[in-house]
């Protein structure tokens, strides 16, 4: 009988779930989509309850479509999670509160207090922390909602959440301690001194200290989720991590020189190195947060196709034949490039990378009354293109060259868009057969140490293809490229004005 593996990817917007052959093909996918809360302005809320009624439905679907021999015969399950979106539970895993969402930025004055510290662990890190990250979430529940912080068992990640709904067990993967959590293995773990140095001296009695390597098991499936659809008494839940860095399994970028691009609501852009490089601009250089003995170098942007969601809502653009897209996707072509002079900062949650500015503002600029709303959305494309740019420049400038984008991803759908990113560029875009590496990726990583492949690549290797390559337009990048500068400049001018 052939062996199977079960791929969960829990986003922003929904979970994923896909289960694979040996070979990549995936046999089920199905997704269920979730809404986000936003209390107050830079908030962003989730009821957990809801992620595990989502994927209890596709559970269900599961035992309904698939015979009994291929539920029996999915050896291990996977997850990958939006990071940081931290959850105070009880001892038995109830929240004691909604999640704070990766993109919530309420804390960003712990985050400041932090950087302030120039503690050497953050040297492992960028330099400096994010809101988006756990230790200033902890921070403002330990300062702000002291209540519900004193009675807490843990403050969690929803990887962490998600894996002992399936299997019982509090485990905390290295990709997210390490990225998130200030987490360093070649300096022994945690440091106690910085901790202390930043009042969160108590680290060990509120966050989870075991700490697991990718693809290293994490328990079996609990007996009664077992029992109720199906699988396998002895099927693993195996540790997986960051939804973003889980895709670089799913997108076979696990070698140095290739850069993977997640665009989703969010873009993230992971490569992998050798040494540990002395780079500005980036997140990292994080150590042995994806594979042993490797350095993941990290660049993102916050506001990606969020913003064409924000745009939609707010523009009041109907669904088009049941695609909520369908009346935007031709309007690129109706306008020149430049926008015949409208520019957007995508900064509308801030900037991630190169620039690290939490206090970065979306703009619209240069309108005047001939311009249309359709110009406004081919400058919101356009200025998700240029940051994408932005971040290549960066890495390109620090000596780590970038040959061609591997990309997955909602966005990858959108040829257009696609092609705008690779004219802008100026770099090749390959797309693979099975676009959502996250699901893709957990896969792999479940079907890898000993339990069908012996190591990630090989399992990469047969279980990643590729579909097709956008080539740039290179008469189009020359074009792009004064429109580009623009960008740049635009954020030089406002960004002390942003930060009052």
């Amino acid at each position: 009988m052939e062996a199977y593996f079960m791929g969960i990817d829990t986003g922003t917007q929904g979970v994923r779930t896909g289960i694979s052959d040996t070979r990549g093909k995936l046999i089920f996918e199905k997704e269920q989509k979730w809404e986000t809360e936003f209390p107050k302005v830079g908030w962003a809320e989730q009821n957990p309850l809801n992620w595990w009624e989502a994927v209890n439905g596709i559970f269900e679907q599961i035992a309904h479509t698939l015979d009994s021999e291929i539920r029996q015969n999915i050896k291990a399950c996977c997850v990958c999670a939006t990071s940081t979106t931290a959850i105070p539970v009880d001892q038995e895993g109830r929240p004691l509160m909604n999640a704070m969402m990766w993109m919530d930025a309420r804390s960003r004055k712990e985050m400041q207090e932090i950087n302030d510290t120039g503690h050497p662990v953050l040297d492992y890190c960028g330099k400096e922390t994010s809101f988006e990250w756990m230790i200033p979430k902890a921070l403002w529940i330990k300062r702000h909602r002291k209540d519900i912080y004193d009675v807490c068992y843990r403050i969690v990640d929803q990887l962490d959440w998600m894996n002992y709904q399936l299997c019982g067990k509090w485990s905390s993967s290295i990709c997210n301690t390490t990225c998130k959590w200030n987490y360093v293995s070649s300096m022994g773990g945690y440091q106690r001194d910085f901790f202390e140095q930043i009042g969160f001296e108590d680290y060990e009695e509120k966050l989870t200290m075991r700490v697991d390597k990718i693809g290293d098991p994490v328990g079996t499936i609990r007996p009664e989720l077992s029992e109720k659809y199906g699988f396998s008494r002895e099927m693993q839940i195996v540790q997986g991590g960051i939804d973003a860095h889980m895709a670089m399994f799913g997108l076979d970028v696990l070698k140095p020189g290739k850069l993977g691009v997640i665009m989703g609501t969010s873009f993230v852009h992971l490569c992998l190195s050798d040494e540990k490089p002395d780079m500005k601009g980036i997140w990292g250089p994080y150590d042995g947060a994806v594979l042993d003995n490797m350095w993941l170098l990290e660049g993102g942007q916050i506001s990606a196709s969020g913003l064409v969601n924000w745009f939609r809502h707010n523009f009041h653009i109907p669904e088009k034949d049941g695609n909520p897209y369908g009346n935007l996707l031709g309007i690129p072509d109706e306008i020149p490039i430049g926008a015949d002079g409208v520019t957007v900062l995508d900064f509308f949650q801030g900037n991630r990378t190169p620039y690290k500015d939490a206090m970065a503002k979306g703009v619209i600029f240069g309108l005047n009354i001939k311009h249309t709303w359709k110009h406004i959305y081919r400058a919101v494309l356009e200025s998700v293109s240029y940051g994408t740019q932005n971040i290549i420049r960066n890495f390109e400038e620090q000596g780590y060259p970038v040959a061609s984008i591997t990309a997955c991803g909602g966005v990858t759908k959108d040829r257009r868009w696609l092609q705008m990113i690779s004219d802008v560029t100026g770099k090749p875009i390959i797309v693979n057969e099975n676009i959502q590496a996250g699901v893709l990726g957990c896969c792999v990583v479940a079907a890898s140490k000993g339990r069908f492949y012996n190591d990630f690549q090989s399992a990469a290797e047969h279980m990643v293809k590729p579909k097709f390559i956008v080539e740039p337009d290179m008469k189009n990048h020359e074009e792009y490229q004064p429109y580009f500068h623009k960008y740049l400049e635009l954020y030089e001018s406002l960004k002390d004005l942003m930060h009052q």
